[in-house]
């Protein structure tokens, strides 16, 4: 089947299967594979009853577009959504096309974890959900890279694990009381060093880590001969008896 037909999860899991790809960690490739579609944040879904939702929200998927702009902030799964509106709000006049944009707002969100202050572009989406979360610390490690959708988000998240892996050295070196404390606070979400400096990397960037990690400089072949040939002629020493001649 050429590769222009193939559908680009399709290809991805071809590629997966060997090269590589295969050698990427266990971890990081199980989670690529149980990744799903973000959770819905222009539409709701029908209850469990069947009934749809309330009034002004859609009932099926609305398509959402993540500018760049977006992975440098947090919107909390917001973006631009494309759409139809009536000239002068007469229904009786023709349609227009219409993009409709989150409100952004600038606020400071600071993280325990890292402690530090972030100034952030954000939603009133995202300050819902970080109140809901119980602080922005727990929004960030509670949300998965699908429901986050940024990258300054994912990028966080890799950073905050990182450093409750390596909390004796990275986390508040100097003051081991508020350690002891904040680690507590999130060990729920601590997970081994070798697992948390993959969590969130797309494809690209794992294989390219992979990369560097597998590198290493060629050693030449003369090199490679004259020690196969070293080795040949101590085993060949080891192994033959030795004789020894008397003078006469």
């Amino acid at each position: 089947m050429p590769l222009h037909r193939i559908a680009p999860r399709l290809w991805d899991a071809r590629r997966l299967e060997g090269g590589i790809y295969a050698r990427l960690p266990a971890h990081y490739l199980r989670a690529l594979r149980e990744a799903r579609p973000p959770g819905p944040v222009h539409w709701r879904r029908p209850q469990a009853d069947g009934r749809l939702p309330g009034r002004g929200a859609a009932d099926a998927p609305v398509r959402v577009f993540h500018p760049p702009e977006s992975q440098r902030g947090l919107w909390g799964g917001e973006g631009w959504v494309g759409g139809y509106r009536y000239v002068d709000n007469d229904k009786l006049a023709p349609r227009v096309k219409k993009i409709w944009k989150p409100q952004l707002f600038m606020r400071e969100l600071s993280s325990e974890i890292l402690d530090k202050t972030f100034t952030l572009t954000v939603t009133m989406r995202t300050l819902d959900l970080v109140d809901a979360a119980f602080g922005f610390d727990f929004y960030i490690l509670k949300t998965s890279k699908e429901d986050l959708q940024s990258k300054l988000g994912i990028d966080l998240k890799r950073a905050m694990l990182l450093r409750l892996a390596r909390k004796d050295t990275d986390l508040h070196p100097n003051d081991p009381v508020k350690r002891e404390s904040i680690f507590n606070k999130y060990k729920a979400f601590a997970i081994p060093e070798e697992e948390a400096e993959w969590v969130g990397l797309s494809l690209e960037e794992a294989v390219e880590k992979q990369r560097v990690l597998e590198k290493k400089d060629p050693v030449p072949l003369f090199r490679v001969y004259a020690e196969e040939l070293a080795n040949k002629l101590v085993a060949k020493a080891l192994t033959e008896p030795v004789t020894v001649s008397r003078k006469q």
